[in-house]
Formats: structure tokens, C-alpha cells, sequence
């Protein structure tokens, strides 16, 4: 089952691994491998790739990014295709997709020799333009009856899936507040009305996708290969700035209802 009705879909340039993830998670349907194993498996692959661009292996560190978003598309295909959804793997992977995005700008930031100050802010500007693209997507999944895993708002603990257990949610539901909540409280006070709008045009979401983690990685691979890497830290900073452009898109020519 896909995340949208068929004819809401649109080309989501931040999802190049879902044909590859798709076919992982078929091949890993009938086994006793599970989402949160998956999940594990890009957490790993990400760390090996900061190892190897620490001791300038740039050509693997960038296969193995580009592995890391594939597998990242496998988790949740595999859990469509078990029909498992779980909160403890939604928040499972979105807590392994804020570490090892700090974990990379760290390793870039030593590479370059940046200083600490401008990688932190990289950091917070890569979270959110990830929170930006994550926000209006989940606007949209709910608003034509898609997957709703992901809720528009995580203000409480969601109420366990059958064959989780609720305090391993809320577990996971902290730990996810704990490292997210800042990110989206500003996304949501910088466009609170977005969830009242029709469904968002097809072009709207491509544009935002470019903000996706997937492309966002996809971009730190291409600079690793052609030995940019001096300037991932200072492209982040500047690439936010298509945070207002697009807040300010969906404000002024996507009316709510």
C-alpha cells in the first residue's frame, strides 16, 4: 500500500530508493526480518559511511548514503508489505535519521575544519528543511485518507498498535519530543493553517521535496564524490533559505479553506 491514493502521488525527488527499498523489503516479506531490523541496518550503514569519509574513502562514503536512503525506504515498505505499522518503528527511524544527520555534519565538520558554531547551524537548518518537507507531507497524507503513522501534530503518546506495547512507544514517543519538538513547534507556528488547506498540488509537493532527507543525502554524496566537502556545511546553511520561500508559496497561493 502506497502513503498516497494513486492519484495524489507526485514526484518526490527525495524517494529515488523506494524502487530499490521496494524490492528489498519483497525479498525480506517472508523472512523473520523485521521493520525495526531494517531501520537498524541503515543506522549502521550511515555510521560506516562517516567512517570511511573520515579516512577519505569518498566514493564508498557515498555509495553507502545512498545505500542508507535505500534502506530507509525498505523499513517502511516492509512493514506495508507485513501489514505491521508501528509507532515504535515510525519513532525508531526518525530517531535514527537525527542522529546520524548530526553525526554526518560532525564528520564534515572535522573534514573541513569548520568551526563548531556554523555546523550547528547547518544542523538546525538541514532539520528544518526536513521538517518543512515531513510537515506538509503529513498534511497531505491525512487530508486524502494516506497512510497516518505519522500524525500532523505529536503532542501526546499515540495509542499502541496491536502487537506493540504501549510503554515502548512512549518510550520512544519521549525520546522522539525530546529531539524534535523545537522543529516542530516552529514549522507549526510559521504555517499553522496549512492542515485546513485542500490537498496541495502536485508541483507544490515536488518543489518541497528537494527538502526531503533523501535528497538532502543524495546532495552530501554528489559533493563527496567530486571532493566538495569543504562546502556541504556552508551549502546547508545557505539552502534554508528556500525555508520561507516555501511557507510563503503555500501561504499566499494555497489558500485554506
Amino acid at each position: 500500500m502506497a502513503k498516497l491514493p494513486k492519484e495524489f502521488q507526485f514526484i518526490d525527488l527525495s524517494d529515488y530508493g523506494r524502487p530499490a527499498g521496494r524490492w528489498i523489503a519483497k525479498h525480506f516479506q517472508h523472512t523473520s526480518v523485521t521493520p525495526i531490523h531494517v531501520t537498524t541496518m541503515f543506522f549502521i550503514t550511515g555510521l560506516l559511511a562517516i567512517g570511511f569519509m573520515i579516512y577519505e574513502y569518498y566514493v564508498t562514503a557515498a555509495f553507502l548514503i545512498v545505500l542508507k536512503s535505500i534502506l530507509d525506504a525498505a523499513d517502511g515498505e516492509l512493514s506495508r508489505l507485513k501489514n505491521t505499522p508501528s509507532y515504535v518503528g515510525r519513532y525508531y527511524d526518525s530517531i535514527a535519521d537525527i542522529l546520524l544527520n548530526f553525526c554526518f555534519l560532525s564528520a564534515f565538520c572535522y573534514m573541513s575544519q569548520s568551526s563548531l558554531f556554523l555546523m550547528l547551524l547547518a544542523f538546525i537548518g538541514i532539520q528544518m528543511q526536513g521538517t518543512v518537507f515531513n510537515y506538509y507531507y503529513v498534511i497531505l497524507r491525512h487530508s486524502v485518507d494516506g497512510d497516518s503513522t505519522s500524525r500532523i501534530i505529536e503532542d501526546c503518546p499515540p495509542k499502541a498498535f496491536k502487537g506493540e506495547s504501549q510503554k515502548m512507544v512512549n518510550i520512544f514517543y519521549k525520546i522522539y519530543d525530546t529531539l524534535y519538538i523545537s522543529f516542530d513547534k516552529v514549522m507549526f507556528y510559521m504555517d499553522r493553517n496549512a492542515r485546513y488547506s485542500p490537498p496541495f498540488p502536485k508541483w507544490f509537493m515536488t518543489l518541497v521535496s528537494i527538502y526531503g532527507l533523501g535528497f538532502q543525502l543524495l546532495i552530501m554524496a554528489f559533493m563527496l564524490v567530486f571532493q566538495l566537502h569543504e562546502f556541504v556545511i556552508p551549502f546547508f546553511i545557505i539552502y534554508s533559505v528556500f525555508i520561507f520561500v516555501f511557507v510563503g508559496l503555500r501561504i499566499l497561493f494555497l489558500k485554506t479553506q
